[in-house]
């Protein structure tokens, strides 16, 4: 999948608008759980530009709030064309493709805040490897990563069994050890828990922290 003269990857990262984000958190989180929302996905961002191999993060995303904050931690941000998950990552490739044509391409979850660039290294040179590949998240259900070489067709088929989507449309499924911040999303209080032993980023461990004092002050 490796292209000599493009060694570097971009990668396509989709922010939902806040008023949809993360609402399996809603009970744990209450009125922070926009302020976690944008935490978790400006952590991961962040993350994924200093991995060594990756040259750039786009996101796409409808709302005005996350594109800023995004922004800020140098990410590329483009609309959501308001077509769903899936399209909204091929808008993503497009302008990846404008960006740097020839490139390598991959989707990236937007909530993995404990992920660690030498991790996702380990995960996109595994991928070079392939016309597309992808990396299934934890549970084995899902996908957290989905990636093409250079003018090879990007079909993201991310939502619900992603993992078996993926294999269906050919995608090779990645087997690599020791990465498991790449795998670890977070939809839930269980999942939040479990990402902050694994060691979070300093957006998501702050508002953590501040739900979790407001909870001991509450009780």
């Amino acid at each position: 999948m490796s292209d000599p003269e493009n060694p570097a990857w971009t990668l396509v990262v989709p922010v939902k608008t806040l008023i949809a984000a993360k609402t399996r958190l809603a009970a744990a989180a209450g009125p922070h759980r926009a302020a976690l929302a944008v935490a978790i996905a400006c952590d991961t961002v962040e993350a994924a530009l200093r991995c060594a191999l990756v040259a750039r993060v786009v996101v796409v995303t409808g709302d005005p709030v996350a594109a800023e904050a995004l922004a800020q931690v140098g990410a590329h941000v483009v609309g959501d064309p308001g077509a769903g998950l899936n399209a909204a990552l091929r808008h993503g490739a497009a302008e990846a493709a404008r960006l740097a044509p020839g490139g390598a391409v991959g989707a990236l979850q937007a909530d993995l805040p404990a992920l660690r660039p030498a991790e996702l290294a380990r995960v996109l040179a595994a991928a070079s490897g392939f016309d597309q590949a992808f990396l299934p998240d934890g549970a084995e259900i899902g996908t957290t990563f989905y990636g093409v070489g250079p003018r090879v067709a990007f079909t993201p088929g991310f939502g619900g069994a992603s993992r078996e989507r993926h294999l269906g449309r050919g995608a090779v499924e990645l087997s690599v050890p020791g990465v498991e911040s790449v795998r670890h999303d977070v939809d839930t209080p269980g999942d939040l828990r479990r990402a902050l032993v694994l060691g979070v980023g300093p957006r998501t461990r702050a508002v953590a922290e501040r739900i979790s004092a407001e909870g001991r002050a509450a009780g």
